[in-house]
């Protein structure tokens, strides 16, 4: 063909196509007020960073405060509009193209994290506990956190009263994170909320003004630990793509039933393929695992717990738990339903080894946040014994005992900041000797948050631990209730040990003093001491309420 031919050729072409109509790319439908909380929490965590860039030094803790409380207060009230509204329950339903679902678990889900984050950031924000460093007053967080530690730079910064007020933006962001999180209605939106909230807790873990260096090694240890979850995560997705041809939660749901009404041609080979399901799933579980703190994904969580400044570990262990079983529920309820039988025994093996290996190791522990640390993976173990019952009644318990948990964990950690000596926070046991007698109201209190951690009646604590003993029984998983029962015996023993030290043991001369605290730790601790006494004296208004939002849309 000649070069005249074959250039009216391509002429031809050209006007062809430009006479034929063009299809339109369709504009994205996103519910923008069902967003609402989560889209609040990001516009703050922006507009904190401008705040950091933009306003004065001396200007940016107030202004940073005031928003983040602020911020997380809307969202609140967002959460509770939405669920006022019906979202919860006639209107749930799936939102932002198939992303995130709009439902009673969800709702609720992000309303306790909002309210255990607004009393987080309360603690955050406690700057009367040190004394005055060169008359500034001087919070939990390093005055330059670039700073190497011991450097003249940072001894100027400290000199010249700085703060690290970026922990209040990056707390913003890890609490849209978590918001997404336990909504995500696909695989890839999971993994984004995953590392929206992990990043910027490696930074609040790397930040502590006092131990610096075993700071940033916890720093390091948890981003480790959050890498191998991110990874087991990321290749559980492409395996699970590879099974069904989708990543959306109701599409695999529909494979694994064999409700599937098209097959993907380009994935015709795998779909339906049993082991990509069996070993995508596996490591999926894996990822959320180690985000819940489960035995034998646990292993630097205790490392992570004590060398991170208190405030940040109050957050962490109460915030990112509610997070990451909200998204191991939904994974296991609405993606995976008709496993059951395949993940029950996998599940069950796993909440046994948590319970029993969380409780007896923590007798051991001598540093209080340690003991902390391992008692929270006790209560993992627990809260998987609600997972397993695979029934309402399981979700509802396990809701209820994630919004007791977190206020009494907040309200702990808030207290160890109190008991300090000349290196800081007094964390060693021993210091803890006599307390009572010291003062007697603070001992009181951390009493009481022992005594709900132990699952004494009339607190919060038993309230939960009966309705997921409950539930797990009923859904016919006796034998696990039965260890159950034996690790929170066993971890009664520790707890009441501790209660002993406080009161029945003489003080030491040189034994820590007990700092006054300023209103915001003043007000997370009564928060934390309210609400575990609500929860235990009169718990069927909460329970119903997370009965009620215990049914997920698909």
């Amino acid at each position: 063909m000649s070069a005249p031919a074959v250039a009216s050729s391509v002429h031809t072409l050209w006007t062809t196509a430009a006479v034929e109509p063009l299809e339109k790319i369709p504009a994205p439908h996103i519910e923008y007020t069902q967003l609402a909380p989560v889209l609040i929490v990001v516009g703050a965590a922006v507009l904190s960073v401008l705040v950091e860039a933009f306003v004065p030094r001396r200007g940016r803790y107030t202004a940073q405060v005031f928003l983040s409380v602020l911020a997380l207060a809307a969202a609140f009230a967002a959460v509770v509009g939405l669920a006022a509204g019906g979202y919860g329950s006639t209107k749930a339903h799936i939102a932002a193209m198939g992303a995130i679902a709009v439902d009673g678990p969800a709702l609720f889900l992000q309303g306790t994290i909002l309210l255990a984050s607004i009393v987080a950031v309360f603690t955050f924000a406690e700057r009367r506990l040190d004394p005055a460093d060169h008359g500034h007053r001087v919070d939990s967080f390093a005055a330059e956190a670039a700073a190497v530690p011991g450097s003249d730079h940072e001894k100027a910064a400290v000199r010249a009263g700085f703060t690290t007020t970026e922990v209040f933006p990056f707390a913003l962001f890890a609490v849209a994170g978590m918001l997404v999180f336990p909504a995500a209605n696909d695989l890839l939106t999971l993994f984004i909320a995953l590392e929206v909230f992990s990043l910027p807790l490696y930074l609040l873990c790397a930040l502590a003004r006092r131990k610096r260096l075993m700071s940033q090694e916890a720093a390091v240890k948890y981003f480790l630990l959050g890498a191998f979850s991110s990874a087991f995560l990321l290749f559980g997705i492409a395996l699970l793509y590879g099974y069904a041809g989708s990543v959306s939660y109701a599409a695999i749901a529909d494979v694994v039933d064999g409700t599937v009404a098209s097959v993907n041609p380009a994935l015709a080979g795998t779909m339906g393929n049993d082991a990509l399901l069996l070993i995508g799933f596996a490591m999926v579980l894996m990822g959320l695992l180690f985000k819940v703190g489960a035995v034998p994904f646990h292993m630097w969580t205790p490392d992570v717990y004590q060398g991170a400044p208190t405030p940040v570990t109050g957050f962490m262990a109460a915030a990112t738990k509610v997070a990451a079983f909200g998204a191991l529920l939904r994974l296991l309820y609405v993606v995976l339903p008709g496993l059951t039988w395949d993940w029950r025994p996998v599940m069950w093996g796993v909440a046994i080894l948590t319970m029993l290996g969380g409780a007896i190791v923590a007798i051991t522990q001598t540093d209080i946040k340690r003991l902390l640390a391992y008692s929270s993976i006790a209560h993992a173990g627990f809260l998987l014994a609600g997972v397993i019952a695979a029934t309402p009644s399981g979700i509802s318990s396990v809701l209820f005992y994630l919004g007791a948990y977190s206020f009494v964990t907040i309200g702990a950690f808030a207290v160890v900041t109190l008991v300090r000596d000349a290196g800081g926070e007094a964390t060693h046991l021993s210091k803890w000797a006599g307390l009572g007698r010291r003062s007697p109201l603070v001992a009181a209190v951390f009493a009481v948050f022992l005594l709900a951690f132990a699952g004494i009646p009339l607190t919060s604590g038993f309230s939960g631990k009966f309705a997921v003993f409950k539930a797990a029984a009923e859904g016919g998983a006796g034998a696990l209730v039965v260890v159950g029962v034996l690790s929170s015996a066993i971890a009664a023993f520790f707890y009441i040990r501790v209660i002993v030290l406080m009161f029945f043991s003489e003080p030491k001369a040189d034994g820590p003093t007990v700092a006054v605290p300023s209103a915001f730790t003043t007000v997370a601790i009564t928060a934390g001491v309210a609400v575990t006494l609500a929860l235990g004296l009169a718990p069927q208004y909460f329970l119903d309420l997370a009965n009620q939002a215990s049914v997920f849309v698909r």
